[in-house]
C-alpha cells in the first residue's frame, strides 16, 4: 500500500536525523531535550519522586509514564536512553498510521462511496510528520497524540474507551481534555465525561499516593513569559526593529523574551485564552446539530485557538494539530478540510523557523523571523476558519430545502400508491 511505503521511507529518514547519521539543516542539535532533559527526569522519576525543583518540569503526573517508557528497552541493554526514546516515538507514529488506516477500511466497508476524502486523513499524517521534521521524534508529543487520535476514532462506538483515553491524555499533557468538548449531548456526553473523570481521579490518586510532587505542575506555569515563537511574540519581534531593548533568554526550557512590556504581552495572551475558552463554552451551549465528525471538528478548533493565544508555541505543538487534522480529514462529515490543510502548511513552515533558521528567530531578523510571521498568520487564519466552520455546522441550522412540486397525474398517483402501500 502506497501510504505505508511512503511512511516507511520518510520515517527512516527522520530516524537517520535523530540518530545523527544526517545533520539537521542549520546545524542545531535538536536531540538534547531527550538526551539531557528527559534523561535527567528519567533518573529522578526512577528514584520515585517527581523533578519538582527542575523548572523545565511543568507537566501533569502521567507524563512520567512517557519519560520512563524508554526504560523498557534500556533495561534489556539493547539501547541507550535517547535511542530507545526515538524508537518508541517511531512506534507511536506507526500506531497513529495504523489507527487511521483501520478507520478508513472499517468505514469504507459500510460506505463504499466514501472516496478520497477519507483516505486524505491517512496521507495528511504520512506527510505531516516529516513536514515538521526530526523535531517530531525528539519530543514526547507523538505519544500524547496517539491517545488523542485513538480517543476521537473510538468516540462513536466505544465512548467509555474514548473517555478513558482522553482522560489519560490530559494527564500526560493537558490539551487532550479539549477532546471532550464536542461529544453529543445526552448519554454520550455523560458516558465519555464520566469515564474521563474516573480515569483522571484514579491515575492522579495513584501518583499522589506513591510519588511526592505529583501535583506541583499546577503552579509551574505561573512564571512563564512570552516564547519567541508564539503569536504574541511578533509584537516584540517588531518592537526590536524600533530600538526596543529587550532580550531573549533560556527560561523554563525555552527561549523567552525578557524586558519592558513583556509582562503586558503575556497578560494579553492569558486574557485571550480566557476569551476563547468562553467562546468554546458558548458554542457548546448553542450547538444544535451533531454529526459523527463534530467531536473531531471541535477538538481541532479548540486546540487551534488555544495554540494561537498561548504564551508558548513550541514546534512540537504542531504534532497535536497534524494528528487532529488527520482525523478530521478521515471523517466524511467533517467541516474542517481547509483548516486541516492549512495546519500541514504551517507544519512545513515550522521546520524552516525551527531548527533551520532559529538563530534568526532568536535575533528577530532574517528569513527565520519572516517565516515565523507567516507561519503564525497561517495558524491564526486556520483557527478563525475552523471556529467559523464549527459554528456554522453545529449552531446555524441549515435552511429547509423545499420539496419539488409533484407533477400532476402520474406523480400524484404514485404518491397515492406509496401511501396506500405504506398503510398495509
Amino acid at each position: 500500500m502506497a501510504p505505508v511505503l511512503v511512511w516507511a521511507v520518510t520515517r527512516a529518514v527522520l530516524l537517520l536525523y535523530v540518530f545523527k547519521v544526517f545533520t539537521v539543516p542549520g546545524g542545531m542539535d535538536i536531540t538534547t531535550d531527550v538526551s539531557v532533559i528527559y534523561h535527567g527526569w528519567f533518573d529522578r522519576l526512577s528514584g520515585g519522586t517527581f523533578p519538582s525543583h527542575d523548572v523545565t518540569w511543568q507537566y501533569p503526573p502521567a507524563a512520567a509514564l512517557v519519560i520512563l517508557s524508554p526504560g523498557l528497552l534500556t533495561g534489556l541493554g539493547l539501547l541507550g536512553y535517547a535511542s530507545a526514546f526515538f524508537v518508541l516515538a517511531c512506534a507511536a507514529d506507526a500506531v497513529v498510521l495504523g489507527l487511521l488506516l483501520y478507520a478508513v477500511r472499517r468505514r469504507g466497508t459500510r460506505d463504499p462511496d466514501a472516496g478520497s476524502r477519507r483516505r486524505a486523513g491517512v496521507w495528511a499524517w504520512v506527510a505531516g510528520v516529516p513536514l515538521l521534521g526530526p523535531t517530531a521524534y525528539a519530543r514526547y508529543d507523538l505519544m500524547v497524540t496517539v491517545l488523542a487520535v485513538a480517543a476521537l476514532l473510538a468516540a462513536a462506538r466505544h465512548p467509555r474507551t474514548a473517555g478513558a483515553l482522553a482522560g489519560l491524555g490530559a494527564l500526560v499533557k493537558v490539551w487532550p481534555a479539549l477532546l471532550l468538548l464536542g461529544t453529543p449531548r445526552g448519554r454520550a456526553t455523560r458516558t465519555v465525561w464520566l469515564s474521563a473523570l474516573v480515569t483522571v481521579l484514579a491515575v492522579t490518586a495513584g501518583f499522589a499516593a506513591t510519588m511526592p510532587g505529583a501535583m506541583d505542575f499546577l503552579s509551574a506555569q505561573g512564571g512563564r513569559g512570552t516564547e519567541v515563537e508564539s503569536v504574541g511574540s511578533l509584537v516584540l519581534h517588531a518592537a526590536r526593529q524600533f530600538g526596543w531593548e529587550g532580550q531573549v533568554l533560556l527560561r523554563y526550557g525555552s527561549m523567552e523574551f525578557v524586558g519592558p512590556g513583556v509582562g503586558a504581552v503575556s497578560n494579553v495572551a492569558v486574557v485571550l485564552t480566557g476569551v476563547v475558552f468562553g467562546w468554546l463554552l458558548l458554542w457548546r451551549l448553542r450547538a444544535r446539530v451533531w454529526t459523527s465528525a463534530t467531536p473531531a471538528d471541535a477538538a481541532l478548533a479548540g486546540v487551534l485557538v488555544f495554540v494561537v493565544t498561548s504564551r508558548v508555541l513550541s514546534p512540537q505543538y504542531l504534532i497535536w494539530l497534524v494528528g487532529l487534522a488527520a482525523v478530521c480529514l478521515t471523517l466524511r462529515a467533517s467541516c474542517q478540510a481547509v483548516p486541516a490543510w492549512l495546519v500541514l502548511f504551517a507544519a512545513a513552515l515550522t521546520q524552516l523557523e525551527f531548527p533551520v533558521w532559529f538563530a534568526d528567530v532568536v535575533a528577530s531578523e532574517g528569513k527565520g523571523t519572516v517565516v515565523l510571521a507567516v507561519r503564525n498568520l497561517v495558524l491564526v487564519v486556520a483557527a478563525v476558519l475552523s471556529c467559523v466552520r464549527l459554528w456554522r455546522s453545529a449552531v446555524v441550522e441549515p435552511p429547509e430545502v423545499p420539496r419539488p412540486r409533484e407533477r400532476a397525474g402520474v406523480s400524484g398517483a404514485a404518491a397515492e400508491v406509496r401511501t396506500s402501500a405504506s398503510g398495509r
